[in-house]
């Protein structure tokens, strides 16, 4: 606790400082602050009266995110802090451990935790680094946002748009905070192992009037894993619908001196058509190989079928999903939207026996558009597991969220 609100007071004089020393321009005029409030209610009831019969937690978290613009020149110069704190509303030793809170079953832990980093930048010609806090949004590490907090990183990273329609990125990351604690430490892989360097390189190509993207990227989790991605999006406008298709094909194979032995080719494919207020979306993927589908443990994987309890990524699980999404704007209700979905997965072993699952999700969210709580929005996720392979599992989440700019 006390090093991580020495790290928030740390970061927070650190935009002061810089921002008051820089040239005066897009330093200050392209800067941007906000503070998001979320509150977070967590029910899942694992149906059996085993050691722990479910995981109930309510939690209050505030996310404060700052980003300046760059300094004048020809090398520009900025700063981005990011401070996060969560607060315990209710929890008990025997229902602790939902994500939530730096907790486990057994002990309800802390009354509150806070984290706090920052990253600084430069800009040169239409290319960006970043060396500090980073939170990537990438195929091949996605930071992951499911809980109070978010996943963060320390690293840095290299953004390269000097070419139209040319997106590339690389770099290197070094440690991991994850979402329920305070700590940096090693990252940490899916399939087991850890280090603390991945690094990843790689891009997108956008032509047919930005309507196909094709991407080749790399990454590698020292001495664990090795992969590579090839994706292809092609959106096609037809009338009054617009058809999509998303393909990924990772290829993950061992790296370095480690007990691990992966050789794994992961098949995901989403479809989508919508025409109005609706969207209809079909996905399957294949998880072929000796072992699961690896990928940096809390992030959000670049899959089909990576949904709100389960991922489908079993050694040699084969998975299907049908989604259907409905806004309610186009019917008069705006800031009303929902949508409902099933994925059943098999093909794989449970021991002797083969092994099946399936999740039904549920999902409404609602929107203010006026009064003094415009933007509050209030979402409901309701989830369904049943499977031989896991406990089997009925989940509530119950999420608020209001935010704000400072700037």
């Amino acid at each position: 606790m006390k090093k991580s609100t020495l790290a928030c007071a740390i970061a927070l004089a650190l935009t002061g400082t810089v921002a008051a020393n820089a040239q005066a321009g897009d330093f200050v005029d392209d800067a941007s602050a906000s503070l998001q409030l979320r509150n977070f209610y967590f029910n899942r009831d694992f149906r059996d009266p085993g050691a722990q019969s479910k995981a109930e937690e309510w939690a209050q978290g505030f996310i404060f995110k700052a980003e300046s613009g760059f300094t004048e020149g020809f090398i520009g110069f900025g700063v981005d802090v990011y401070a996060g704190l969560g607060v315990k509303l209710d929890s008990a030793d025997e229902r602790a451990g939902s994500g939530l809170l730096p907790n486990g079953y057994g002990n309800e832990g802390p009354d509150s935790y806070s984290e706090a980093t920052a990253a600084g930048k430069l800009r040169l010609s239409k290319s960006v680094l970043k060396v500090g806090g980073l939170m990537p949004k990438l195929p091949v590490v996605s930071s992951g946002d499911l809980r109070l907090l978010p996943q963060e990183f320390t690293g840095a990273s290299l953004a390269v748009n000097e070419i139209e329609d040319l997106d590339l990125q690389g770099g290197q990351l070094r440690e991991v905070n994850y979402r329920n604690s305070t700590n940096s430490e090693d990252i940490r892989a899916t399939v087991g192992g850890s280090a603390d360097r991945f690094n990843y390189l790689g891009g997108n190509y956008s032509f047919n009037s930005g309507n196909t993207k094709v991407g080749l990227w790399g990454a590698e989790l020292q001495d664990v894993y090795e992969q590579t991605l090839f994706n292809l999006i092609h959106n096609q406008p037809i009338g009054d619908w617009m058809l999509g298709a998303n393909l990924a094909y990772f290829d993950t194979g061992d790296n370095g001196r480690q007990s691990l032995d992966i050789d794994h080719q992961m098949k995901s494919l989403m479809l989508s058509a919508a025409t109005g207020a609706h969207t209809l979306r079909l996905g399957y993927q294949h998880s072929d190989g000796n072992t699961a589908f690896p990928y940096l443990a809390e992030t959000d994987p670049y899959i089909a079928n990576y949904v709100q309890i389960l991922d489908f990524t079993r050694a040699d699980e084969q998975s299907w999903q049908a989604r259907y999404d409905i806004n309610f704007a186009s019917l008069g209700v705006p800031g009303l939207s929902a949508f409902t979905r099933y994925v059943k997965g098999d093909n794989f072993r449970v021991g002797s026996s083969e092994g099946s699952e399936w999740e039904r999700d549920l999902d409404v969210s609602y929107t203010l558009q006026s009064g003094p709580l415009k933007n509050l929005s209030v979402r409901w996720r309701n989830a369904m597991v049943r499977s031989n392979a896991t406990r089997d599992i009925d989940e509530n989440r119950l999420i608020l969220n209001y935010s704000f700019a400072l700037q």
